[in-house]
């Protein structure tokens, strides 16, 4: 077998070889904090509100809070309860904030398990940037379905997490399921 040059290692990648690679470049723009908002005056959980729910990714909206799908998932239907204001810090929320994100996160819960059928849930909210917040300025709070054996290899050898449900067939399917819970 010939030895390819390091020059040309770039025009073979995605060609099927032994290792059978999973390429998800569109991944960079996570990684390389491309989306990932610079300063408080360009907050993307302020942002989607404003949008339709389609274009916004919205799956359900309260009257203090939203639910949205995850730009970047964990897992198929990871979704993300936000209160419209821009607050932070948990303890800083309102009592109305604070009851709606609760009964949106239940809600979401009912939604998802009709949908897909989960065999559990991670909850979350990762609180400022040492905590992981990806977003530290908009609080919100992550509600991730869970299957049995859903943490194949993937994530631990090749740091990649193969999610087999694009975004807007998620969120349809669960905007139809909120609508039933009613």
């Amino acid at each position: 077998m010939a030895t390819l040059s390091p020059e040309a290692a770039s025009d073979y990648a995605g060609i099927p070889d032994s290792f059978q690679r999973l390429w998800t470049p569109h991944r960079m723009v996570y990684i390389d904090g491309e989306g990932k908002p610079k300063d408080e005056g360009e907050c993307p959980f302020c942002a989607i509100p404003r949008r339709d729910d389609e274009a916004g990714l919205v799956v359900h909206r309260g009257e203090h809070a939203f639910v949205v799908m995850n730009l970047f998932p964990y897992n198929p239907g990871h979704l993300l309860v936000c209160p419209y204001r821009h607050v932070a810090r948990y303890v800083d929320t309102t009592p109305e904030e604070t009851i709606e994100i609760a009964e949106l996160t239940k809600q979401a819960i009912a939604a998802l398990t009709k949908v897909s059928n989960p065999a559990g849930f991670n909850l979350g909210i990762n609180q400022g940037d040492v905590a992981g917040a990806g977003i530290a300025m908009h609080l919100h709070q992550h509600v991730v379905p869970r299957w049995q054996g859903d943490s194949n290899f993937l994530p631990i050898v090749g740091q990649t997490k193969a999610v087999p449900q694009l975004l807007d067939d998620a969120r349809a399917r669960l905007a139809a399921a909120w609508e039933d819970l009613g």
